[in-house]
């Protein structure tokens, strides 16, 4: 058992760094942290990552969903892997969304009902070019997410994300650095971004936290 002691300097961390991710989405719809998640979930889930990758059982990435969903390599370029908490360390991420979830209804009435997410691997030379994740009125994706999780990512290694202003989508706001442990979340229908093309190998974590789209009552139906 750790000492307790431990347990509540962790928590005053992980609830530190929660108020920091909400000041910014009110204030600017987006937000970047470094080091947000720990060193030790980043590794495990890059080594599931790249195990899946290496054994060919990742899923080419396509655009739009249901009769509209698309393979288009020339807007993007990753392959997936839906997160399924089949292994620890997707369970431990997945529990740590879940606690983010309840956080964000908690102080911004956001009445999200979900998160999913997958993993996404870009060989290099791929891209995904600038996208919003969910047009107004039109689907139920609230708020995007991206874990990163390549170790000692180079300056030159290329790959970054890049986010632009809602209102000014040429106005480019952030670039950020795929690097193990930094973590992104913007508002999905108002934040356009992109990833630049990758040197190498990279891995990362793609969410989304939802709100329910019951239909003909059935609730929230497949995708």
């Amino acid at each position: 058992m750790q000492p307790l002691n431990h347990v509540l300097d962790h928590e005053l961390v992980l609830r530190d760094k929660l108020a920091q991710l909400v000041d910014a989405l009110v204030a600017h719809g987006w937000f970047v942290g470094e080091n947000f998640v720990d060193a030790g979930l980043c590794q495990a889930l890059y080594v599931e990552l790249m195990t899946l990758a290496e054994h060919d059982a990742l899923n080419a990435a396509g655009i739009g969903r249901g009769k509209q969903h698309s393979l288009r390599r020339d807007i993007r370029g990753d392959a997936i892997h839906w997160l399924d908490r089949k292994t620890l360390a997707q369970r431990q991420y997945l529990t740590a969304m879940g606690t983010l979830q309840r956080e964000l209804n908690h102080a911004l009435y956001l009445g999200l009902f979900e998160f999913e997410a997958h993993f996404a691997h870009y060989p290099p030379g791929a891209f995904y070019k600038k996208h919003v994740d969910s047009f107004q009125g039109r689907a139920n994706r609230v708020v995007s997410t991206v874990l990163y999780l390549n170790p000692d990512w180079p300056m030159d290694g290329g790959g970054e994300m890049a986010l632009f202003d809602a209102d000014q989508p040429k106005c480019e706001v952030a670039r950020i650095l795929p690097r193990a442990g930094t973590f992104a979340c913007f508002f999905s229908e108002s934040v356009p971004h992109e990833v630049l093309p990758t040197r190498l190998p990279r891995a990362s974590i793609a969410g989304w936290f939802r709100r329910n789209a019951s239909l003909g009552g059935l609730i929230d139906p497949a995708r």
